[in-house]
């Protein structure tokens, strides 16, 4: 009996011992040999960012001159702070007027962001408002390309809307921005203002007479600069004389070709025609004149942006750039011309990049 005992007390501890060394508890697994390489943790990249994420804004802001109201508004709004992963930015214009509310006329209008450093506003887009009513017939309002401005339009950001306008009926204002995130040719992006005489329509560069605008600067572009480009918005307003044949005063009619200069050489052309405004799918202006075609604007849309490449080699180029008007004189018999004129430098990396500088 004390035999058989001891034997089973003697098999108990070995198959104790067995499952002890045979356990599938993994939480003290048994050290390797030191001179063993390590396996390396493997992590798994972050899926790239798709689709596109929209951002509210200014929300049925008024513009106008009642008592206490102003021609501009302003706010400040949060926009993704990760703009390297954006590839294009979309600005939506929705200015709703019921019966006909709003002021009747043809606007001048535009958008700014702020600059956080330097506080400078710099303008986005500029539109004319239509005749009479808003821009209910286009479901989103007007569409502007902002993604030059992407630098800017993030994080913490200022916005400015203004309308040039002189009637109580004002103009109420909705924005809201597409961020629309996708493979890009370069992650990185940065814009300096240029020349921006463009407060108002009057506050442009005036039209055939002398002036004390400063038309010609210095560039000098980044180091690292892969790709550059001139962005331009002009608009012309005014009923000078003397006309262009059909009666077409300047700067509002009269078809013009201006010219950007390039170390003293002629080297883009802006040719400011017609736009087809006759096409405009705001077409309930009337009774207002907005199918007669302007000299490259329409009453009721955006006006063009227009955009030229530089070429050669960039990193850290160094250059002049001129605004040339065509030549043209104003016999002084009907009132001003002018010119509203942005021009913007966009430089493009595939590595983080400052902004150009500009010197007059």
């Amino acid at each position: 009996m004390k035999i058989r005992t001891l034997f089973l007390s003697s098999l108990l501890l070995l198959s104790t011992s067995i499952l002890y060394n045979c356990s599938s508890d993994d939480t003290k697994p048994e050290k390797g040999n030191p001179d063993d390489p390590e396996i390396p943790i493997i992590e798994e990249p972050e899926p790239p960012k798709e689709g596109t994420y929209n951002y509210k804004t200014f929300d049925k802001v008024y513009v106008g001159i009642e008592t206490g109201q102003s021609q501009s508004s302003e706010g400040s709004f949060t926009f993704p702070t990760d703009i390297e992963k954006v590839k294009t930015i979309k600005m939506y214009i929705q200015n709703e007027c019921p019966d006909k509310s709003c002021d009747e006329w043809d606007r001048y209008a535009n958008v700014y962001v702020k600059n956080k450093t330097t506080d400078e506003w710099y303008e986005i887009g500029r539109f004319i408002t239509p005749y009479w009513v808003g821009f209910e017939k286009l479901e989103r309002g007007l569409e502007i390309d902002v993604t030059d401005f992407k630098s800017l339009l993030n994080g913490e950001t200022e916005l400015k809307i203004y309308t040039e306008t002189w009637s109580a009926g004002g103009r109420e204002y909705s924005v809201d921005f597409d961020f629309i995130y996708g493979e890009t040719a370069y992650k990185y992006s940065a814009v300096t203002p240029i020349i921006q005489e463009n407060k108002s329509s009057i506050d442009g560069v005036p039209y055939g007479e002398n002036h004390n605008r400063d038309l010609t600067k210095t560039i000098k572009l980044p180091s690292n600069t892969e790709q550059a480009y001139i962005r331009t918005i002009i608009s012309g307003w005014g009923h000078a004389t003397p006309n262009d044949a059909g009666g077409r005063g300047c700067a509002e009619w009269c078809f013009r070709t201006h010219n950007i200069l390039i170390d003293g050489s002629p080297t883009y052309e802006h040719y400011l025609g017609p736009i087809g405004c006759a096409n405009n799918p705001v077409n309930n202006q009337a009774p207002g004149n907005w199918q007669g075609e302007r000299a490259g604007w329409c009453p009721g849309m955006a006006v063009p942006t227009r955009i030229d490449l530089l070429t050669g080699n960039l990193a850290s180029k160094s250059f002049t750039f001129e605004y040339q008007l065509t030549d043209w004189a104003n016999n002084q018999k009907n009132g001003k011309a002018y010119y509203a004129i942005s021009n913007f430098i966009v430089v493009h990396s595939t590595t983080p990049i400052e902004p150009s500088t500009v010197q007059k």
